[in-house]
């Protein structure tokens, strides 16, 4: 079934682009080039001085906190003894369970839209949108599992995890608001999906570095789960593509 507001592509008035306006378009050419470029030197009263001075104002994007256990804290001194650093690893544990946390948000907002706007022919369905969810989910307790066994509490926004929530501000407003489709909501699921996958590449090399490997064997079955996850958002936004273009879809070649 076709969803009410899935003809984003059709053409109608758009007056953003500056062709729009051939008279006031140049004019704002002209304004652009008389402005100051960005002064990019180290001069005082430069923009990458100001910077700087910004964050050292600022402070930073927050910190690790310690060990609350007292086994814990014995793995923390252990590994630091060996000259590593176990704060890292728990920074991208925070990152990841976050990351995992809002997916399952993700795809509660995608089951909404599933809802409002029906889908189409190869495209999402309400069976295969909550095994995505039920997954993300699984990956969260998994990795609040991890945080707890090293004596960190997962509870707590590590820098890596606060980085995350701001760059993937974007995708949770743009599944949540009302004027976006199913077909626009899986582009932001996509994003997420990619972003997902080279992050826990990053933690499975991160985990066997630091002589975690139990976690690693958990992290690539998650991470095995997480490319079935990207394959199904293709394939649904493939077909979408597919017949909004009005195109044969070509037989993908054996693998």
């Amino acid at each position: 079934m076709k969803g009410k507001n899935e003809d984003s592509s059709k053409l109608g008035m758009n007056r953003t682009g500056i062709k729009a306006s051939p008279i006031d378009g140049p004019r704002m050419i002209e304004g652009a080039e008389r402005l100051t470029p960005l002064d990019t030197s180290n001069e005082p009263g430069s923009y990458v001085r100001m910077t700087v001075r910004g964050a050292s104002l600022e402070g930073s994007m927050g910190t690790v906190p310690p060990a609350t256990t007292p086994k814990g804290m014995a793995k923390t001194a252990i590994k630091m003894l060996r000259g590593l650093d176990p704060s890292v690893l728990i920074d991208k544990l925070g990152a990841r369970l976050a990351f995992e946390r809002a997916g399952v948000r993700l795809y509660d907002a995608a089951l909404v839209k599933l809802a409002a706007h029906g889908s189409w022919e190869g495209g999402p369905d309400v069976a295969g949108l909550k095994h995505i969810r039920a997954e993300e989910l699984e990956h969260f307790h998994m990795l609040c599992e991890c945080v707890e066994s090293l004596g960190a509490d997962p509870t707590a926004v590590t820098p890596a995890a606060n980085v995350e929530a701001m760059a993937s501000e974007g995708i949770v407003k743009l599944l949540n608001d009302p004027r976006s489709s199913l077909s626009q909501a899986l582009e932001g699921l996509m994003i997420a999906e990619l972003a997902d996958n080279a992050c826990w590449e990053n933690l499975i090399q991160l985990a066997r570095s630091m002589g975690q490997d139990d976690f690693a064997v958990r992290f690539e079955e998650a991470l095995r789960q997480e490319n079935e996850h990207l394959a199904m958002v293709r394939g649904w936004m493939e077909r979408r593509m597919v017949d909004a273009a009005h195109l044969e879809l070509e037989e993908a070649p054996p693998s």
